[in-house]
């Protein structure tokens, strides 16, 4: 679709100093685009997201997996774009994830996706349909009640017997981070990668402005490709991690989550309380481990 990025004209001022004298250049600056994904379950809007365009369906079957609306690959039949907010529009044959809609929809703006399940599948429960919008700094601020945040797992993250080296957690940024082509553009996107303990390969790697949003596009892509539960994984994302992003890991199955920067104290509380490894400040070879640190080989700690 070529929104991912755009181009917008800017003032490029370079201040003047002891040395040198001010320049101002007028140029075009690269941006992450950011717009409005409102998610559709059989024509029932469910929620709005602010995301970065692409990887759409992926972004919708990651949220169903985080709200425990569906928990594997055959509960999720078909997806398709409608019209723009307000319109009508039917969902795809089973198996058509991505495509979007002919122009009899008229003015197709890519901006509404409608899920169709499985026959059998439950339809979400209309009390947990998003009564504002998602921004792209929260992934649960919309919300009802706080009781729909604690949403219980289908997949015990305790009972994985992951191991990692503390050297491979600490490559991930790099190599989570030389897979970001959007980032390298514009400087402006989260990114989260799927690492796989068993091969040492990163399996996917997923941009958007919301960093929840790429991790629901990372277990999104883990469901269109009968992956769940991801077991013997690691997530890996490029800030902090917050609470929401714990409950995605574990909505999941993903048995550790490793973050650049620091972890809230409610996502520490969760993962403790679920048996997920968490780990932040992964830094060059230093990292702090909050959570269930046997499972990273070579944390062996010293007396505090």
């Amino acid at each position: 679709m070529g929104r991912i990025t755009t181009r917008k004209k800017v003032v490029h001022i370079t201040a003047a100093t002891d040395d040198a004298e001010g320049v101002v250049v007028r140029r075009l600056d690269t941006l992450a685009v950011e717009e409005p994904l409102e998610i559709r379950v059989s024509g029932a809007p469910l929620t709005v997201t602010m995301r970065t365009p692409g990887h759409d369906v992926e972004l919708a079957a990651g949220f169903l997996v985080s709200e425990g609306v569906i928990r594997h690959h055959d509960q999720f039949a078909s997806a398709i774009h409608c019209g723009g907010p307000g319109t009508g529009g039917s969902a795809a044959a089973p198996g058509a994830y991505a495509l979007g809609a002919s122009a009899a929809d008229g003015g197709n703006t890519y901006n509404v996706l409608d899920v169709t399940l499985a026959p059998g599948t439950p339809l979400p429960d209309p009390s947990r349909a998003r009564h504002s919008y998602t921004t792209s700094a929260c992934g649960v601020c919309g919300a009802a009640s706080i009781e729909q945040v604690a949403t219980t797992s289908a997949f015990d993250v305790s009972a994985d017997p992951l191991e990692v080296d503390a050297a491979t957690l600490a490559d991930l940024p790099d190599m989570l981070r030389s897979r970001q082509e959007v980032f390298e553009k514009t400087g402006g996107l989260h990114a989260a990668g799927l690492y796989d303990a068993a091969t040492g390969e990163l399996l996917v790697v997923r941009e958007d402005v919301g960093r929840h949003n790429a991790v629901d596009k990372v277990v999104g892509w883990a469901v269109l490709n009968g992956r769940l539960p991801l077991t013997g994984t690691v997530l890996q994302v490029s800030g902090r991690a917050s609470f929401e992003l714990v409950q995605k890991a574990v909505m999941a199955g993903i048995p550790m989550l490793s973050a650049v920067s620091a972890p809230s104290s409610l996502a520490v509380e969760m993962a403790e309380s679920t048996g997920l490894t968490l780990v932040g400040f992964v830094r060059g070879a230093t990292m702090n481990v909050y959570s269930r640190p046997e499972r990273v080989r070579e944390a062996v700690p010293a007396a505090v």
